[in-house]
């Protein structure tokens, strides 16, 4: 990846609906030219979806939890039993005192109490360190500095 391509990956992640005669324009290329680049980032997987970002609290979404699961097991197998529940948004393998790091976003905290009930489920799971997030100071995108 070259610093054309991480210029593009910049653009895009500004706003993914540019036409491809911005993107060049913006980076030095022909409409062609981008298009072909970002069709590579896509194929070798740099580029792995458009999407487009929901205001949690506008879609009533207001508590976001990191939920730190403690297990008896190793837990890296368990993905497909975190992935079943709606509300969690991510899951990462973890070192340290738990296994596994949850984020979770709901309505209310009785939603919460309910995705919690249901992560206690999960086989191997003793135990829960919740997080609720007060406000979100701010967020970054993937920092693609050279």
């Amino acid at each position: 990846m070259d610093d054309v391509d991480r210029a593009l990956l910049r653009r895009l992640q500004d706003d993914a609906t540019q036409p491809y005669a911005a993107l060049g324009q913006a980076v030095g290329l022909s409409a062609a030219a981008a298009h072909e680049r970002v069709r590579k980032l896509r194929a070798r997987g740099v580029i792995q979806r458009t999407t487009v970002t929901i205001d949690p609290d506008a879609a009533g979404l207001g508590v976001l939890a990191f939920v730190l699961v403690e297990a008896n097991s190793w837990m890296g197998d368990a993905h497909d039993a975190f992935a079943t529940i709606p509300e969690i948004e991510e899951a990462h393998i973890i070192a340290g005192p738990a296994s596994v790091l949850l984020k979770v976003r709901t309505s209310d905290t009785q939603s919460l109490q309910h995705v919690l009930r249901q992560i206690f489920d999960i086989d191997g799971v003793t135990g829960t360190n919740t997080i609720v997030v007060l406000e979100t100071a701010f967020t970054h995108p993937v920092n693609l500095a050279p």
